[in-house]
Parts: C-alpha cells; structure tokens; sequence
C-alpha cells in the first residue's frame, strides 16, 4: 500500500524503502509502510511548487480556503474513533488522550476554518490624497512542515490550518515514528477538495526525507517542532536559501508554587504537569520551584501520589499513564537520570523501568522525582522529555524569578499562588511563551504559543500563526500621478 501523497496521487516511494511501526506499549507490530529518499522530497516540492505558481489555490478566495477547513474538520469527527485509534498505537499514550487530541485537532481546524477571511488589511494615512496606500497579506509560497511524534496529529494541524488557510502549499514529513494520522489526514483532505499539489505527503526519517526542505530554494518557509540540536541543524540549513523559519524546540519548564497556594490543587496539577503522557510534553512542568517552607510537606506527598501512578498501554482502562516512545528514547532518559544523581541529585521515586512482568515488552520507566537539585545541575538544564520532575527551593518571589529565568528554553511555566498581585507579578517577569497562573496546560486555538530564548522562533495558533504562514505587503498608489520636474526638460 502506498504511503506517500504527491500531486494528488497516493505513490510508493522511488527507493521502496519500508520501516515497521510498532507499538511503544508492547511492542507489537502496527503496520509497515514506505520510506521516501529525497528524490520522493523533491517530487513533493516540485508538485507544492508548481500549484503555488500554477495552479488555482493561491487565487483561491480565503472564504473558499476557510470553507475547506470547516469540513476538513466535520470529516475529522467523523473519523474521532479510527483517528484516536491510529494515534494510540503509533504513540503507546492512553486512548483516552488521543481522542481529546482530535477533539483539539477539530478545534483548531474549526478556528481556522472561520478566520481565514477575517484579515483584509489596513489603509494607511500618508497625509496625501493623491496617494492610496495598503498594508496587504500574501501567501508565502512552498511550506515544508516538519512534525514530531508526541502528538503527531494535533501539531500537525498547526502548521498545516494556518498554512491552508493563508493560501500556501506544503509538503508534510511527520515524524518517522508515528506517521499514521498524518496519512489518514491527507486521505480527509482528498475528500475535503483540496486541489492536487496543494497538499504533499513524505514519510520517514529527517535525514532522508525531510532535510531537502531546509536546503531546495523553492521551499519558502520551513516550520519545525523537535529537538533543539535538530532545529539548530535546520536553522543553519535553511541560511543557505534564507528562507523563513518557525521553531518550536521544547522547553525546560518551571512549576513555581509559593506557600500561600491551594496546596491541594497544586500538587494535583504538579503531577499532571510533568506526568502525562510520561513527560513526554514540550510544554511540561519538569521543573518544581517549590517555596522552602513547604518543600518537605509537599514533596513528601507528591513522592506519596507519583508512586501509586498506574502504568498501562493504550486500551489499558486502568493505568493512568503509558510508555516512552522508544527503547532508544527511554535509553536517553534513564542516562539523564543517572547524570543527575552523579551531581547530587536526591531520589526520591522511580529511577527504573517496572517490575510488572505485563510491561516488560513495552518502553515503560517510572514516575521518577529527583529532590535537592540545583540550577547548576544539567538535570535542571537539559531537557529530560520522560516522567522526570526535578525539585529546587526558594525563599522570596525574586529567587523564584531568578531560578526559573535561569534556562536557556522559554517555552512555558505556571504560578501557584492565591495572593492576585504576585502571580501578575511573577508572570510578568517570567521570561517564557505561555505563563499560567493557578493552571498548567491548557490553551485554546485562539491564543498564541511560542517561545522565548531557544525554545523557538515562530509562534503558532491563534491569528498570530496564520500571520507565521503569511507575507506582509505595502502597497502604494499615487491615484494622480503627474510629472514632477525635479529636473530639467
């Protein structure tokens, strides 16, 4: 079965290369299917381009762009039970979680599909009333979209609705490792009426598959979620063609909860923070900032709670969270535990894969708290994606600043804390994306989501994605022109 969708025709890949895909929960095989090289890349980018240029999309009204979208997403409803299903298996995550996924994939569709045509631009007085002078959007061309494999269809859908919807093609490479929905998603879009060429489809691994779009000229844009060390290699790869760039790069995120919180609330929101979906969240709260007064009371309780976490597969009723994505993956994140307890670190749960005979085939690593840590340590630093929460103490609200600034990512981070003022205040200085205050984790399709330092370069959702998918214009028009004799005749 073909796998690859280029010019609106479903192809195998030229090389015929394949690669299982097998369920991290158990490792039971799901599927095979083919591995493009980058000939079946630059099919792809020549079939985007050439319906950019060519062909009818990018002077299709931006009504007409929203209405697609619109039953894009009433088709994505449809199919909730089949698409969390596929989501499930490539990801190992509860099935539970997968269909909020597509209830969040349907609402992002949704949101795009009504703003697309909210947008006319805007006049601008030059103070001369012969001139007409505008400030336009345009579509900015080919869009490589590069997704990740944590949440394979719902950061699809932000690159792919704000791109649709600003009148760009693309070429989609999802992540090797979970491509399935991104295939379902492309057969939706078929049925939707999208033009031939408008939207392309490559799988397999970055190196093959996805590194053309950095490098080929006719790629306009690349927007990329990953890893740090992946999207600084694409950064640079992109230089070449200066192309525009939108980086999502993950995150080193502080939890901060000061005394006077609702202990209760917070400490069940610390666990959800760091430990759904086994860390395995850009957005999650790895970093415990927790108020030296309360540090042992509070850390005595969430070791208490993480320990009766439940592990399971996906069709698991009972378990509560489930498996890393990978042997490979949870490798990584049983090395950067045992880093941090080099430097000092304090177990306090976890720190090995389950005793369950009934797991021993899936990628499973428990609910893991590493106490009396420091902003020195590269436990604190480096980015674990596992369910790996690290503990540090403060004493005044500018040393829980000043600790959670201490990062080279931006991405998110929360307060806890009843006193109004100082949550405004602590979220105002916080150097980060998104800040929630007495939350963690929500967001809704309208806001925006970035981040600040080298947790990326774009920002996504909202209007401010579809301006990421969009060229800014000015036009001006004398409407009386007439010679100006600046010199002689």
């Amino acid at each position: 079965m073909a796998e690859l969708y280029i010019d609106g025709r479903w192809v195998s890949a030229r090389a015929h290369g394949r690669r299982e895909i097998r369920c991290p929960a158990d490792g039971s095989l799901v599927a095979e299917v083919d591995e493009a090289g980058p000939e079946d890349t630059a099919d792809a980018i020549d079939a985007a381009h050439r319906a950019f240029h060519e062909g009818p999309w990018r002077d299709t009204s931006a009504r007409e762009r929203g209405d697609l979208l619109l039953r894009l997403a009433d088709l994505l409803a449809r199919d909730t039970d089949a698409v969390a299903r596929m989501e499930s298996l490539d990801t190992g995550k509860r099935l539970v979680e997968s269909a909020y996924d597509v209830a969040d994939v349907v609402s992002v569709f949704r949101h795009y599909g009504r703003v697309a045509d909210d947008d006319p631009g805007r006049m601008v007085d030059t103070g001369n009333p012969g001139v007409v002078s505008r400030i336009v959007h345009e579509p900015i061309g080919v869009c490589g979209l590069v997704t990740p494999w944590n949440y394979p269809l719902l950061q699809t859908s932000w690159k792919v609705a704000p791109c649709l919807a600003a009148g760009n093609t693309f070429v989609l490479k999802p992540s090797e490792l979970t491509p399935h929905s991104a295939v379902h998603l492309m057969r939706l879009l078929e049925e939707a009426g999208l033009p031939a060429g408008v939207g392309n489809l490559v799988l397999g691994a970055g190196r093959e598959a996805g590194a053309l779009l950095a490098e080929d000229p006719r790629v306009d844009l690349v927007s990329f979620t990953g890893s740090l060390a992946t999207g600084k290699g694409l950064m640079a790869a992109a230089a070449g063609t200066v192309k525009k760039v939108a980086l999502e790069l993950g995150g080193k995120n502080p939890n901060i909860v000061f005394a006077d919180a609702d202990l209760e609330t917070a400490l069940d929101y610390a666990l959800t923070a760091v430990f759904l979906h086994s860390g395995q969240v850009c957005s999650a709260g790895a970093r415990l900032l927790v108020e030296e007064s309360i540090h042992d009371e509070f850390v005595d309780a969430l070791v208490e709670r993480a320990q009766r976490i439940r592990l399971g597969g996906p069709f698991d009723d009972r378990a509560e969270t489930g498996p890393l994505t990978s042997a490979q993956h949870r490798d990584k994140v049983e090395a950067y535990v045992a880093a941090g307890l080099a430097e000092g670190a304090v177990l306090r749960c976890g720190g090995a894969r389950p005793t369950d005979p009934a797991l021993a085939d899936g990628f499973y690593y428990l609910p893991t708290i590493l106490d009396a840590c420091t902003t020195g340590m590269s436990v604190t630093q480096d980015e674990s994606f596992g369910p790996v929460l690290t503990v540090e103490t403060f004493t005044s609200e500018d040393e829980a600043v000043a600790t959670a600034n201490d990062s080279i990512y931006g991405l998110a981070g929360a307060v806890w804390t009843q006193d109004a003022g100082k949550g405004q205040r602590v979220a105002a200085r916080l150097r980060m994306g998104t800040v929630w205050i007495n939350d963690y984790h929500p967001y809704v399709p309208q806001a925006e989501w970035g981040g600040y330092k080298q947790s990326g370069t774009g920002r996504e959702l909202g209007r401010a994605g579809l301006e990421e998918y969009r060229e800014t214009k000015h036009v001006w028009q004398n409407i009386s022109p007439a010679p100006q004799h600046w010199f002689s005749v």
